[in-house]
């Protein structure tokens, strides 16, 4: 009988070139118990080892056909050789040897608790990188079921089935599948698109806004948002007011737009803070139509000044006539004007009143006055009241998800 030690898998994991793109990762530092075996087996494996141990992994499998000449050989006797067979193999590049020996390896029943798992991944990764493709799902939903928590294995499936035009069964897996990064995410989206999954491509687009923003992100959200069936044109100024918020603001005539919208909702004080934006990013007071930039400017300047001298007056008309619209506009207007203090409480009025042409977009703007106020779990609360199928609930959630995004 010979005792003799196998050589380390690191062997295996260095020949199989694979990194961070193959789950065979975290083996090397394995050590083997020695096994006892018979001559006419020992004698070639440990020859195997050394050629195996020297780079001649060719050599080594070679050497390793005269134990297969052997029979009535053991249990312990085969998993030794199948082992080494997997180590030779792997570096050898002959896939087809590596994954018949893992196989026998993991068939076993003699590798530890702790080795079990690796090697499943090490198979799984052969297959894959074979391009066997059925077998490596196999292989990895094998690893998912002694560790559900292993997020690669679930990342190589879903990247099978995308690969080989599988969307249904991708979408499948992504959808069970928790907290999923930036790529997955993008994977569902894209899956989605192929599908004409409209519905299920927005609420991936909203995952992906909350936990990844990105400006392509929100705009392709807020450009569906605009496009819904049954959106409402009165909340164009509340979309514009989020894309402001979100810098996807750029040319002059967005500026323009949104200012002049500020001005007929009885906000100049709104107006200017966009126009002063406009100016400071390069988009107005230059080019053709900076005079015409000039008397929007002046425009909204006059118009603060018309209802700095009106405000009290105005404040008690609206609230003898209970006007809950013109509550909320002069509210939101001296928000926008620095004093919440005084416009707070005339949005919220307009709220209990519940007379607006649009009830829940007047909440909507108390949620976006609190915020401006610093109020900001105040705001969130009021933004997640919101309801309607016009826009308002879906402005308000994003607006949640913007207040709370990353910094």
């Amino acid at each position: 009988m010979t005792k003799f030690r196998l050589a380390h898998l690191g062997l295996v994991m260095a020949a199989i070139g694979f990194t961070a793109a193959a789950p065979l990762a975290g083996l090397s530092s394995v050590a083997y118990a020695a096994e006892s075996v018979r001559a006419e087996i020992g004698k070639p494996l440990q020859e195997a080892q050394k050629l195996a141990a020297a780079g001649k992994n060719k050599e080594a499998l070679a050497k390793l056909k005269e134990t297969d000449a052997v029979g009535g050989k053991t249990a312990n006797e085969t998993y030794l050789i199948e082992r080494t067979r997997a180590s030779a193999a792997v570096a050898a590049g002959d896939n087809d040897a590596a994954a018949k020996a893992f196989e026998s390896v993991l068939n076993s029943g003699k590798l530890s608790a702790a080795e079990s798992p690796k090697f499943a991944e090490a198979l799984a990764g052969i297959y894959y990188r074979a391009k066997d493709y059925p077998k490596a799902i196999s292989a990895f939903q094998r690893v998912l079921k002694d560790n559900p928590g292993n997020t690669q294995a679930q990342e190589y499936i879903v990247q099978i089935y995308y690969t080989t035009g599988k969307y249904a069964e991708a979408a499948k897996e992504l959808q069970n599948a928790k907290n999923l990064n930036e790529n997955q995410l993008g994977m569902l989206a894209n899956i989605q698109l192929k599908q004409n999954d409209k519905a299920g491509y927005v609420q991936t687009l909203e995952r992906m806004a909350a936990s990844y923003p990105k400006a392509q992100t929100w705009a392709d959200l807020l450009q569906r948002v605009q496009t819904k069936p049954g959106f409402s044109s009165s909340l164009s100024l509340d979309l514009l007011r989020l894309r402001l918020q979100l810098g996807l603001l750029s040319k002059p005539n967005e500026y323009m737009e949104m200012s002049q919208l500020a001005l007929q909702a009885g906000n100049p004080a709104e107006a200017i803070k966009i126009i002063d934006q406009g100016y400071k990013k390069g988009a107005l007071g230059t080019g053709s139509d900076a005079a015409r930039h000039q008397r929007l400017k002046d425009l909204a300047a006059k118009t603060q000044t018309e209802l700095d001298a009106k405000v009290a007056a105005t404040q008690a008309e609206a609230e003898k006539a209970k006007d809950a619209d013109a509550l909320a506009n002069l509210g939101y207007a001296l928000v926008s004007q620095g004093k919440a203090d005084k416009g707070l409480p005339l949005i919220e009025q307009a709220v209990k009143l519940g007379t607006g042409r649009n009830p829940e977009a007047v909440k909507l703007h108390l949620g976006l006055a609190q915020n401006i106020a610093g109020k900001k779990a105040a705001a969130l609360n009021t933004l997640k009241s919101v309801k309607g199928t016009d826009g308002t609930a879906d402005l308000a959630r994003y607006w949640v998800m913007n207040i709370n995004r990353p910094l």
